[in-house]
């Protein structure tokens, strides 16, 4: 099972209040040396809390793009794209560019976004989120694989679209899903799927990996042509700040010889990729999240 990081790229992920440079690419370079799978970008603008402050974040594709340059081994995701913001031909054109800088470690996390703020401040359209998604990713699936793309939809048009140059490879394509429809396309599109956020496995996760089971049998596909990846948080007991009082907080707050019985569980549920949010996101909790895979 492979393991991988969210990487520090909002203003709530650093003590400073606002995201840097510098230790993004930092806690990315220190997830490569203790030898992690992978790193992670969220793709959001910012979160709007009902009370509090906006908390900003960095531009998803703009990071991915600098992290290829910035690392060499860690395979760099997006967890996950939202289709509504940018036209899905852009997408995979983008793709297939950050994927050649990496040097063939892109894995292209694509989903339908959900945070309606974000929308409205910078004019996005909100309705229909589903369906655009739909059409989003059959467009950039047939780009990824070398198809010229003809495509008129409600909500996206291509006119003979085609990648040139070609992507080097056969780009990995994960969904967010966890709704009926989305599975389905999941199971039709997908290379990989991911679940979140979760602490140890518990009944939802396995709910959820049974409608999983469901929607493949739906579309006729082999299980084990689709990777199940899930994300989960785990928090440092002595050093994160306390859960909100308010909030469904379901982040594994144990010791690290707990933590790292945790992961073998998930290893042994046959998830293929285990993506982790840390609490509090310093290079301290990487040592400690590495601590805990040298156990396991």
């Amino acid at each position: 099972m492979k393991i991988g990081v969210i990487v520090p790229a909002a203003a709530s992920d650093s003590d400073g209040g606002k995201p840097s440079w510098p230790a993004i690419a930092s806690f990315a370079r220190a997830a490569e040396a203790h030898g992690l799978d992978s790193v992670w970008m969220f793709d959001h603008f910012f979160h709007k809390p009902s009370s509090g402050p906006i908390d900003g974040q960095l531009e998803a594709w703009t990071v991915v793009s600098a992290l290829a340059a910035a690392t060499e081994r860690v395979e760099i995701g997006t967890l996950v794209l939202c289709s509504s913001f940018r036209h899905p031909s852009m997408v995979a054109k983008m793709a297939a560019t950050a994927d050649e800088v990496s040097g063939g470690r892109l894995i292209l996390g694509l989903g339908a976004g959900w945070h309606d703020a974000e929308y409205d401040a910078f004019g996005f359209p909100k309705d229909h989120r589903v369906d655009r998604f739909e059409e989003a990713l059959a467009i950039v699936v047939q780009l990824l694989r070398g198809q010229t793309v003809t495509f008129d939809g409600e909500y996206f048009t291509t006119r003979d679209a085609v990648l040139e140059p070609a992507p080097s490879r056969d780009i990995p394509v994960l969904v967010a899903a966890f709704g009926p429809r989305m599975l389905r396309l999941t199971a039709r599109h997908a290379d990989a799927w991911n679940t979140a956020w979760f602490g140890a496995p518990d009944e939802r996760l396995r709910g959820r990996l049974d409608a999983l089971d469901d929607a493949l049998a739906a579309e006729g596909r082999d299980p084990a042509t689709l990777e199940c990846t899930v994300g989960i948080e785990v928090r440092d007991p002595a050093t994160a700040p306390p859960a909100e009082e308010d909030g469904d907080d379901r982040a594994f707050g144990g010791s690290v010889d707990e933590l790292a019985e945790t992961i073998a569980a998930y290893d042994e549920l046959g998830i293929g990729h285990l993506i982790v949010i840390l609490q509090p996101m310093t290079e301290a909790s990487l040592e400690r999240l590495a601590l805990a895979l040298a156990r396991r």
